[in-house]
């Protein structure tokens, strides 16, 4: 099995948004802030070829919005998701599976391209694209809070071309052989985890929006578009002890600085990271 980070670009959101009620006096010292209070984070996707299926985790923001859109985010960086496909070897029609975990804009925007024409159609015409039911009707009627990350030309396309397949809404589903999906609904409703077994060693989590970064692994650090912080308190908890206790290891969609930790409990069995590594790191222990 391959397990290939997919870069596609950075942006920019509001620190306190990111931290929720996590004062900036702290926030600060771990990611700085420019002078409108913004954060640089990234969109990394994850490709896992098991020799049987290429399969996408995520999108990143895709590249179909207007100018006026874009400029809310302050784009940067030179990696997009089909120039990170390319660079590792991988081109749109080679991916046979794409894994949504949840339709905010900078998850799903690349699901969908727009043609020449101005047409939309899937970014990957051979994939089968997979979400679950309640997050997909969740993202269609979206609620007031959550209406401006829902944009239905990013998912509805791939409905109405009859390209989506729902996954179970079961905890911990097997999805294939490699790879069991968990929920979370405190960031969104029905949120997928993918949890990869890589080999023997090595499990792997994408993490998503439940731990967008190394800097929200303490506890309190909840982000501000979460529609349910109580929940994700509770999620984050139960999840980042179980993490510990198994010896499994994250994927960080967020982080632009590392792609995988690890965690540990402290004196006191709260959960904190353990160690910082890229995948190929990581890889390389196994």
């Amino acid at each position: 099995m391959k397990v290939i980070p997919i870069e596609t670009g950075y942006f920019k959101l509001d620190g306190g948004a990111m931290f929720g009620v996590i004062p900036k006096s702290i926030w600060q010292k771990m990611i700085p802030a420019d002078e409108n209070n913004l954060c640089s984070w990234t969109m990394r996707c994850l490709l896992v070829d098991t020799g049987d299926q290429r399969i996408l985790i995520d999108t990143g923001l895709g590249d179909k919005q207007d100018e006026r859109f874009f400029s809310h985010y302050f784009l940067h960086g030179n990696a997009t998701l089909m120039s990170s496909l390319h660079d590792a070897g991988y081109e749109p029609v080679d991916i046979t599976d794409v894994i949504l975990t949840h339709f905010h804009f900078d998850h799903v925007g690349g699901a969908v391209k727009k043609n020449e024409n101005g047409s939309l159609s899937p970014a990957f015409p051979n994939a089968k694209y997979w979400t679950t039911k309640k997050h997909y009707d969740w993202a269609f009627e979206p609620n007031a809070r959550e209406r401006a990350s829902f944009l239905k030309e990013n998912f509805v396309p791939l409905k109405d071309l009859g390209v989506f397949h729902y996954v179970p809404e079961e905890q911990g589903h097997q999805w294939n052989n490699h790879i069991r999906i968990r929920i979370s609904n405190g960031h969104t409703e029905s949120m997928m985890l993918p949890e990869i077994r890589v080999n023997d060693k090595v499990t792997l989590v994408y993490a998503a929006d439940l731990i967008p970064s190394a800097h929200h692994v303490g506890l309190p650090y909840i982000m501000g578009y979460d529609i349910r912080p109580l929940v994700t308190l509770e999620e984050k908890t139960s999840f980042l002890t179980e993490i510990a206790n198994k010896g499994y290891y994250l994927f960080l969609e967020h982080d632009k600085d590392t792609e995988c930790i690890s965690i540990k409990l402290d004196a006191k069995g709260r959960p904190e990271v353990d160690k910082k590594m890229s995948l190929a790191e990581l890889l390389a222990l196994s």
